[in-house]
């Protein structure tokens, strides 16, 4: 048992982002037409990804001239060229199947905003600005007493 998890995970793919459900991805597939081969765009929310290991697969879905369309890519598969993350969704889910039913502006889904944290030096300047701007006004309410 061991052997084969050694076998399998040398076919892993190691240049795959990290996405979660609720991100909308960019995914690159190679399509064979005949002898030529070219490369096709798949742009949607991921709602769904399931398994590990090599059998992981990740489900995308789009609207495309006012259908839904979803794909299963498998997320080793050599078919995938490469997997951009376009946006960061902020859900509370691991399945998104509720957004089947939904569409347009209600089948939307909330940018997850990343917080920047600022240098100390500026939060003390802020603080120290606050702090003169209190004095005054609690020199004013003495006076009114």
């Amino acid at each position: 048992m061991r052997e084969i998890r050694l076998i399998e995970n040398s076919f892993l793919r190691d240049d795959i982002p990290d996405f979660k459900p609720g991100d909308t991805l960019r995914v690159h597939i190679k399509i064979k037409e005949g002898n030529k081969e070219r490369i096709q765009v798949f742009e949607g929310i991921c709602i769904a990804r399931r398994g590990s290991g090599t059998r992981e697969t990740f489900t995308v879905r789009k609207y495309s001239f006012g259908v839904g369309v979803e794909k299963v890519f498998p997320l080793n598969a050599p078919t995938i060229e490469k997997i951009e993350v376009v946006r960061f969704g902020d859900v509370k889910r691991a399945k998104l199947y509720y957004l089947r039913g939904l569409r347009g502006k209600k089948a939307r889904v909330k940018e997850k905003v990343k917080v920047k944290k600022q240098k100390k030096k500026v939060v003390k300047e802020s603080l120290e600005n606050k702090e003169v701007k209190e004095i005054p006004q609690k020199e004013e309410a003495e006076a009114k007493e």
